[in-house]
């Protein structure tokens, strides 16, 4: 391997490789773009995109392709090569800035919700000049933002740099209120952590549940699981730890910070979390992480499975959205100071997250919705799907005090007018995490845990990043107004917490005493996808979203829209998957040890043995499991075709919750008890057993 630093980044057209091989003028001009998204000039076009193919063909690329973030959760590419024909049957490679600055895939066969019909294919890729090139098996890649010929957002991309320029635009109000002119940009961070499982390839592709759906429809609990807590930062078995280096060499090269990897819980879980950066490059790397992982794995002989729950009884796979907020001159507004003035500054922001979160609960609920999180949230492994807000002991007592207009009951007493007396300074890291809580504070971030392993973190930061904007922006405009400006921002401190106490919960959000509680304080419970999502269409939703132009309403209903429609796909595929398996692998197996049962026992009764109680027990039991199983399966195949009903999109939703996914749950329970009766050599499927200890 070489020296880690000549690795990293080593295949990304960089900041330094820009400014090494960029005209200054052009350089300047490009880097202005960067900054403040000022147009670029097709001149300025055409030489970044000369260089930049010219650096890229160093690297052994021949082909470009603009790298982008449909609504389908993964990433889309179309590659071109770099030739073009000179007229006397030779070729030269070219590259232009028209080429490099807008693309165009045909926009009609991705979701769309509604904002394009079939026939309406026009659709534009435009680069993102804030997330660097890079190359990759032989293609340039070009980082991207997808809209239609109309301009609607159709990607993932889009409307989180909206995002980002909202939060942007709010926080530098606030912060020149406090006499901060020199921030000329403030920027959301994000560093998500990535659980993923490995299991050996060879039994991967002998389950078609796993194939086909990501997770196991099938599959008795095997005799140890996690009871043993013996897995979690265990050491890393060989295959596994080859694996992880070949990963992180390959994600250094494209600029990724892999920084830290581990065991995880459950038999066979690993995480991967890397260094924190700017949210849209964030998002970027994340995608490559998942699908670097994947094809990593393969290489190795495995499988990366990055499903939310792949397995039944152990624990499922999240991903762990440290989010923050920080200005370009270096300061991160969600860590307390060393001045008064600075601690009152990490106060309003602080109440301003505690704030949003309370008011758009529901809203942070649907950005943490899916099929296969339902799997996970509630959980003992997975925060339940009541949003809350940890702060943890001692920056809960600061707040109280506050809001009572007490003393500091810490180790130094003093008054706690804000900007006026001395404040205490705030010790970093006093108190303990809390990983049962969904949002909580962990002394610079707070860290979003109700994601699914799968999830694009696109969606929850456009979410959290939005709503942020808008209660700074109330914020900004109540103390702008002000005419005394620390008596008032001591009043807003105060009565912010006062009035949004009620989403701090610093307990074991886990205990079924805090759903009760959480209740009694008015909180939202949305358990289900589909209790999830009509928020997203809600009133208070549409306003925040068109205020901050993050959204318009037509997009963010056919986002909706597409969020319903997958969630009624993947449960119609996970339970075509199911019947398919039960028809073609398990019937025929359960007939097969019957057959050889019920063979034993005639030879057995033929040479007047009577020592037959055993095999006539186990006949009996699997014969009157297969026929429960007959029954469940055709309680299955009606529900699929009342399905294909013409409903409302909410309504067919509720019914895949409803009627489709209880049949498949029941199929599964007697799957799962005749798997523990009939012999392994009849089993068709690799046990649990078999997946979760594979890799050695």
């Amino acid at each position: 391997m070489k020296n880690i630093p000549e690795l990293f980044a080593s295949m990304v057209f960089s900041d330094a490789l820009m400014r090494e091989r960029l005209p200054k003028d052009v350089y300047r001009a490009l880097k202005k773009t960067m900054s403040q998204g000022t147009h670029l000039e097709l001149d300025v076009a055409n030489v970044v995109a000369n260089t930049m193919k010219a650096w890229a063909v160093e690297k052994g690329a021949t082909h470009f392709t603009h790298w982008f973030q449909p609504m389908t959760g993964i990433t889309a590419e179309k590659h071109d090569s770099f030739i073009s024909p000179t007229g006397d049957g030779r070729i030269i490679m070219e590259f232009s800035g028209k080429e490099l600055v807008r693309g165009e895939p045909d926009a009609s066969s991705f979701p769309s919700g509604g904002l394009r019909a079939t026939f309406e294919a026009r659709g534009y890729t435009v680069w993102d000049t804030t997330s660097y090139a890079f190359v990759k098996d032989g293609t340039l890649y070009i980082p991207t933002a997808f809209c239609s010929y109309s301009g609607e957002a159709l990607d993932k991309k889009t409307p989180l740099l909206r995002s980002m320029e909202a939060v942007d635009r709010q926080a530098r109000r606030i912060l020149k209120l406090f006499g901060n002119e020199s921030v000329s940009r403030v920027t959301a961070t994000v560093g998500p952590e990535q659980e993923y499982f490995l299991i050996d390839k060879s039994l991967f592709l002998k389950r078609p549940d796993l194939v086909y759906t990501g997770r196991t429809l099938f599959g008795a609990r095997p005799p140890k699981g996690q009871e043993l807590d013996d897995h979690y930062f265990g050491a890393i078995k060989p295959r596994v730890s080859a694996f992880m280096k070949e990963l992180e060499e390959e994600l250094w090269k494209l600029g990724v910070y892999a920084k830290t990897k581990h065991n995880e819980v459950a038999p066979a879980q690993h995480e991967l979390a890397p260094v924190y950066g700017t949210t849209n490059i964030a998002t970027d790397h994340n995608q490559l992480t998942m699908e670097m992982m994947k094809s990593v794995a393969d290489r190795h002989g495995l499988a990366c499975l990055l499903h939310e729950k792949p397995f039944a009884g152990v624990n499922g796979s999240g991903k762990h959205n440290n989010w923050s907020i920080a200005t370009d001159t270096g300061l991160n507004l969600l860590e307390p100071g060393q001045t008064p003035q600075d601690n009152a500054q990490f106060l309003l922001f602080l109440v301003a997250v505690i704030k949003a979160v309370d008011e758009y609960q529901d809203l942070l609920r649907v950005s943490a919705a899916s099929a296969g999180n339902d799997h996970r949230l509630g959980a003992n492994e997975a925060p339940p799907a009541i949003v809350s807000v940890f702060l943890g002991d001692e920056l809960t007592e600061i707040l109280e005090a506050i809001e009572c207009d007490k003393d500091y009951p810490g180790k130094e007493k003093r008054p706690m007018e804000i900007g006026v007396s001395v404040l205490p300074h705030f010790p970093k890291d006093t108190t303990d995490r809390n990983r049962t809580s969904p949002f909580a504070f962990t002394g610079n971030k707070f860290e979003f845990r109700m994601l699914g392993s799968t999830f694009s973190v696109a969606g929850p930061n456009i979410v959290l990043n939005t709503v942020v904007a808008e209660v700074l922006c109330r914020f900004a405009d109540a103390l702008e107004a002000s005419e005394d400006f620390n008596r008032d921002l001591a009043a807003l401190v105060k009565s912010t917490f006062s009035e949004h106490k009620r989403i701090v919960f610093n307990g074991n959000n886990y205990a079924a005493e805090w759903v009760a509680e959480a209740e009694r304080r008015g909180l939202s419970n949305l358990k289900t996808t589909v209790d999830a999502l009509p928020q997203y269409i809600s009133e208070k939703s549409i306003e925040v979203f068109s205020k901050h132009n993050v959204f318009s309403e037509a997009e963010i209903h056919s986002r909706y829209e597409i969020l319903l429609e997958g969630y009624c796909k993947t449960l119609h595929i996970e339970a075509l998957t199911m019947v398919d398996l039960a028809k073609a692998e398990i019937i025929p197996a359960c007939i097969s040890y019957q057959n050889e049962l019920a063979k034993l026992l005639q030879r057995k009764k033929a040479c007047g043995e009577f020592s037959v109680a055993l095999e006539e027990h186990l006949l009996g039991q699997i014969a009157k499991l297969s026929s429960c199983l007959l029954k469940k399966l055709n309680t299955l195949e009606d529900v699929l075709l009342e399905a294909k009903e013409e409903r409302a999109a909410l309504t067919q939703a509720r019914f895949y919750r409803d009627a489709i996914y209880p049949a498949m749950s029941e199929l599964r329970l007697i799957v799962d008890e005749l798997e523990t009766l009939v012999a392994k050599k009849h089993w068709p499927l690799p046990r649990y057993a078999e997946l979760l200890y594979s890799v050695v």
